[in-house]
């Protein structure tokens, strides 16, 4: 839950001390692709003990289509992770909801369908880990001693 559509290379011996600034430790070579709590379906669909869950699926389409609208003018080759379970988004009418997305993302220029692993071994073939060191990226810092 780093970014919310740019993946990035992982850290490891990040320090967070309590009387001092976050340091970030070394980035290590493997991908982490974002995920956020807003594109998964469970918190949005499912009745929790304090109220939350049970939206429309209108109401979840307007959120998914907002997100993806604003990465796929914003985020250039990034990615948009939507996390579904299949008894939640199964239900007929939330189906129907997710077709309805899907052929709107499909209608959108530059758009490409991929696995998560098929997009990780790309990103990472486009982005090998020492020259992404020198990319400046906010997910690069200096490493923890």
């Amino acid at each position: 839950m780093g970014d919310d559509f740019n993946a990035y290379y992982m850290r490891e011996g990040d320090q967070a001390p309590l009387d001092g600034p976050y340091v970030f430790g070394a980035n290590v070579d493997v991908v982490e692709l974002p995920v956020t709590w807003g594109l998964d379906d469970f918190p949005l669909f499912e009745y929790d003990i304090d109220g939350s869950g049970l939206a429309a699926p209108s109401a979840v389409e307007e959120i998914w289509r907002g997100d993806f609208d604003f990465a796929h003018a914003n985020v250039p080759g990034g990615i948009y992770n939507l996390t579904m379970h299949p008894q939640v988004i199964g239900r007929g009418h939330r189906l129907a909801m997710l077709e309805r997305l899907i052929g709107y993302f499909k209608s959108c220029d530059g758009v490409a369908f991929d696995t998560l692993g098929g997009y990780a071994e790309k990103w990472r073939a486009a982005n090998p880990l020492d020259q992404w060191l020198k990319s400046g990226s906010v997910h690069i810092g200096t490493p923890a001693r």
